[in-house]
């Protein structure tokens, strides 16, 4: 793989500061492009600036571009589109990763806080840039790539809460939505459903549901083997990329097997 993939390219990437969205953006920022890199956290976005400076070239730091925001908010997912045109003079790949989790609870433990708390986040927001994006790429006249991070819980709704769950399978609608509705304006929109991944959050088991953890492990494999940042990045990358120029409206789901059972 060139190391000058996405040399020109403006890529904005949404919960870009640790984790996923991490190692998503430093992939392409090896890769050329320049990276807009969204993230409620500013010392977070800072502390992964002063990295980029000591371990990395000029060029991919002067690439990076730190923007502190909500992407729950309208105004902050169109603002970090037009931050990105205004750096390269156009969009080409968006990447929502942004996203919180809940804590298993079912139905019946779901309150209207928690619910809307991450439908706003994990669902609307998305929504939002997507549809900044679409519309620039449309007028832009030369496409553009949209890769979405869902979850194994967005194809089976038994994996995790139940507001995180249907939040994910909205993404993947949403999504395949997208990509067949603009597939002849050559925007692409694809997914990816990972399962357990190392990403350096802390669990908190005394906020876990007790009820809803237990029916969510019931199905699992007691065994099963977590995945890496770099696993997700890779996916990502590809996705967005020229070599996968013929897949459109894709779920690919990077778990280990998990959710085959």
């Amino acid at each position: 793989m060139s190391k000058l993939e996405f040399a020109g390219k403006s890529v904005v990437i949404t919960g870009a500061a640790a984790g996923m969205g991490k190692a998503i953006t430093i992939n392409f920022l090896k890769n050329g492009a320049t990276v807009v890199a969204v993230d409620i956290n500013g010392n977070a976005l800072d502390e992964l600036s002063r990295e980029l400076k000591d371990n990395y070239s000029e060029d991919i730091v002067k690439n990076f571009i730190p923007f502190v925001g909500d992407i729950s908010n309208q105004e902050v997912n169109e603002a970090m589109i037009e931050r990105a045109i205004s750096a390269t003079g156009e969009i080409n790949v968006l990447v929502n990763n942004a996203g919180v989790a809940g804590h298993s609870e079912p139905i019946t433990e779901t309150t209207n806080e928690d619910w809307n708390r991450i439908i706003n986040i994990n669902l609307n927001g998305p929504m939002y840039a997507i549809r900044a994006t679409v519309n620039k790429m449309i007028k832009q006249k030369n496409g553009g790539n949209i890769v979405t991070i869902a979850s194994v819980a967005g194809i089976k709704g038994c994996r995790s809460s139940v507001a995180y769950s249907v939040a994910k399978h909205g993404l993947v609608g949403l999504c395949e939505h997208t990509a067949y509705a603009y597939m002849h304006q050559g925007i692409r929109s694809n997914i990816v459903c990972p399962g357990a991944i190392r990403t350096g959050m802390i669990s908190k088991p005394e906020l876990e549901s007790e009820f809803g953890r237990s029916r969510i492990m019931s199905g699992m494999d007691p065994q099963f083997v977590f995945g890496d940042t770099s696993d997700i990045s890779e996916a990502v990358v590809y996705l967005a990329s020229d070599r996968a120029k013929f897949i459109n409206g894709a779920k690919l789901v990077v778990d280990g097997g998990i959710s085959c059972n």
